[in-house]
Parts: structure tokens; C-alpha cells; sequence
């Protein structure tokens, strides 16, 4: 789905990302890599290979865009270190000319010398680019001359079929004050959003992006 927002085209991607072509660059928000391992060693049965897919989905991102920066826009890592977050330097030694830019989230809590050791460019709290700024948190954000993007809360739609079946999916959301990605690690909840007339919703289905 190509969309234009303050000016610019944007591409919604059905694996939960953003792309800006004129920038090349694709944004993606909430990952929480180690998540599945952090509740593995808490004594839940989770499944070891959920950020092994995660990752697979993202590398074919990679290859079908050719971004110059990947950005993460908060919630990068969920925990501390673990398995996962190994698996995830291995991972991306593949990926040495691709700039790898962290907006920090309230999950991101790795020392900077863990982050310096991935070559990872972290931003504090928020980065600016063309008409846009990527911000975990949007009621963080200050500076109105700027669309805020924004991750955290997980948005997702409920989309009721022709038999009265009811079904949540992720989504994109753009409000008049800001945007909101979808949480693009598969091991994630979903916050309802309840759209206004002047706003726009894009479900990410299994096979397409959809506005709703």
C-alpha cells in the first residue's frame, strides 16, 4: 500500500514496515528481540524460534527495499541479554554496509557499550527526517513542526465480515497529531484503535495492507 503523508510517499508493508523511498530508509518499532528467550528462562514454554522468524521476515524487507538505514523505533530488545540477542549479532554481520538506527523505547535498557558492541546508532529520544519524527512514545514529543511516527502500544483493528465474524489485525494508524506503526514482532498483543471520521487505519492482513 503507497500512501502520501505531509507530502511524502510512503510504502505500508504487510510484514508490519515502513518505507520512505526518498530517503531509503525502513522503519520498524517494536521487535523486542529476547523477549521469547527472556520468558523461556522465566519457565514459560515458549517457542525458541520466534525471533528467528521475526528476523527472516525482516531480512526479505531488506532485500526487497535496499534501505540504506534500518530503523527501529523503540522496544528493539525486550530485556536484558540473552540467546535471542546473540542470535541477533550473528544475524546481522550480514548487513555490514546497512546503518542500523535505534529510536530509544521504554524496553531498550542495554548498557551503550552492549549497543556499540552491535554497531548500533542510538537516539535518545527521537530522530528527524524530512517532514517526520520517529518517537517511541508520541505524547513524548514537543516540537509541532514535525508529523510524529510513533510505535509502543501495539495498535491493531476489528474488522467485522459479512457473517458477523469479528477480526483483529495489526494496523497503521494517522491521525491528525501523529502517526502509529504496527508492533512488527509476531510475539505481540494488539490495542484496539477506534478511528475518527478525519483519520486513516491500514489492517495489515496476511496477504495485503487494506485501509479500513
Amino acid at each position: 500500500m503507497t500512501i502520501t503523508c505531509q507530502g511524502e510517499k510512503l510504502i505500508l508493508d504487510k510484514e508490519r514496515a515502513l518505507f520512505l523511498p526518498k530517503h531509503q530508509l525502513l522503519a520498524i518499532s517494536d521487535i523486542h528481540l529476547g523477549k521469547s528467550a527472556h520468558f523461556r528462562q522465566a519457565g514459560l514454554q515458549v517457542p525458541a524460534t520466534i525471533a528467528q522468524t521475526d528476523l527472516q521476515r525482516l531480512s526479505l524487507l531488506i532485500k526487497q527495499y535496499h534501505p540504506k538505514t534500518l530503523l527501529i523505533n523503540g522496544d528493539m530488545f525486550h530485556h536484558g541479554l540473552n540467546t535471542d540477542i546473540d542470535e541477533f549479532s550473528a544475524w546481522k554481520k550480514q548487513y555490514q554496509e546497512l546503518n542500523f538506527l535505534l529510536v530509544k523505547g521504554n524496553h531498550d535498557r542495554l548498557s551503550d557499550a552492549n549497543y556499540a558492541a552491535m554497531d548500533i546508532d542510538i537516539h535518545e529520544s527521537s530522530f528527524c527526517l524530512g517532514p517526520f519524527c520517529f518517537i517511541h512514545q508520541a505524547p513524548n514529543y514537543t516540537e509541532e513542526e514535525l508529523y510524529p511516527i510513533s510505535g509502543h502500544i501495539h495498535p491493531g483493528v476489528t474488522i467485522v465480515g459479512k457473517a458477523k465474524q469479528r477480526l483483529k489485525f495489526p494496523c497503521f494508524y494517522f491521525g491528525k497529531e501523529y502517526a502509529l506503526l504496527p508492533a512488527f514482532s509476531l510475539f505481540t498483543g494488539l490495542y484496539n484503535i477506534y478511528p475518527k471520521a478525519s483519520e486513516r487505519i491500514f489492517a495489515v492482513t496476511p496477504k495485503s495492507v487494506l485501509e479500513v
